[in-house]
């Protein structure tokens, strides 16, 4: 695994797959990596099945969920975290770092942030956790608990915590008889998407209409909210997203990706260009373009 620039190509390496906790490297007969053993165990449940046993080329596609690459409060470097199978378990490094470090804690994780040196990671049951990854110990308090099914965690500009809640549905569409094996008949398109701001210290949630001047982006990698005065040629109050549902991207790798964008204030989605894009696998993440060169020196 690297860090990688498109813009500037620059790579820098990160810690071998096999320092994860669930993952053990097999060996040839002369000494080479060969394969790879990915056990299905948690921090609370024994695994009674066998291992897999992965190809080099193979445990990408069913090991990562998300990736995430934050900028570290107190060093100035980068910490990349990852949400991981097997059941959402999150796993972290920084740059330099020889090993990944697993959150045994808990699993089942949807999205996370990273706020002046706390990880806020949302799971898939609503509750938010911190983790301070400072220490030679991660310690975990949970700030939420259970307040609704909602996949997406963002910081918000004006301050606060925002969870997100977005809604899909299968539409059937005309068969083609020479389309790939594994192209379904019906396409997945987002329906609705909801936002509620957080009140961290009176534990509850409100749902909000209106961004005020701002802009979500979802998507398969970091949740963010933008200032539509700072970037003006994004439409104001709207959702731009992507495709993110790990089932529906494996299980059809050649279909069309749901990509659009979703006017919050009519409840009604656009499309993000005409035709629709295809960019079916992987599935199409948003970044932000950058020319500065890294120094973790």
């Amino acid at each position: 695994m690297h860090l990688v620039n498109p813009i500037t190509r620059e790579q820098i390496a990160l810690p071998s797959v096999t320092t994860m906790e669930h993952v053990n490297p097999i060996f040839n007969e002369s000494g080479a990596l060969h394969k790879y053993e990915f056990s299905l165990h948690t921090a609370t449940r024994v695994s009674y099945a066998e291992p897999s046993i992965f190809a080099l080329g193979e445990l990408r596609d069913y090991i990562y969920s998300k990736a995430f690459v934050f900028t570290d409060t107190f060093t100035g470097g980068c910490i990349v975290v990852l949400i991981h199978e097997p059941a959402g378990q999150i796993s972290f490094a920084r740059v330099g770092d020889d090993k990944w470090t697993w959150h045994p804690s808990h699993s089942h994780y949807s999205d996370c942030i990273y706020i002046d040196g706390l990880l806020y990671a949302l799971t898939a049951q609503g509750e938010i956790h911190t983790l301070d990854l400072s220490g030679p110990t991660i310690t975990m308090k949970t700030i939420i608990g259970s307040l609704s099914y909602s996949r997406y965690i963002v910081q918000a500009p004006w301050g606060g915590l925002l969870l997100v809640w977005r809604s899909v549905e299968d539409i059937e569409e005309d068969y083609e008889a020479d389309l790939p094996a594994d192209h379904a008949t019906f396409v997945r398109y987002t329906r609705e998407i909801k936002i509620y701001s957080v009140d961290t210290m009176g534990k509850k949630h409100v749902e909000i209409n209106s961004l005020d001047g701002h802009v979500l982006f979802l998507g398969h990698n970091q949740s963010l909210c933008l200032s539509t005065e700072q970037y003006p040629h994004l439409k104001e109050n709207y959702t731009y997203f992507t495709d993110d549902d790990e089932a529906w991207l494996f299980g059809f790798k050649n279909k069309r990706r749901d990509i659009g964008l979703f006017d919050l204030k009519h409840n009604s989605r656009e499309e993000l260009v005409s035709p629709q894009l295809w960019s079916n696998f992987p599935a199409p993440v948003w970044i932000t373009p950058s020319f500065t060169k890294l120094n973790f020196a």
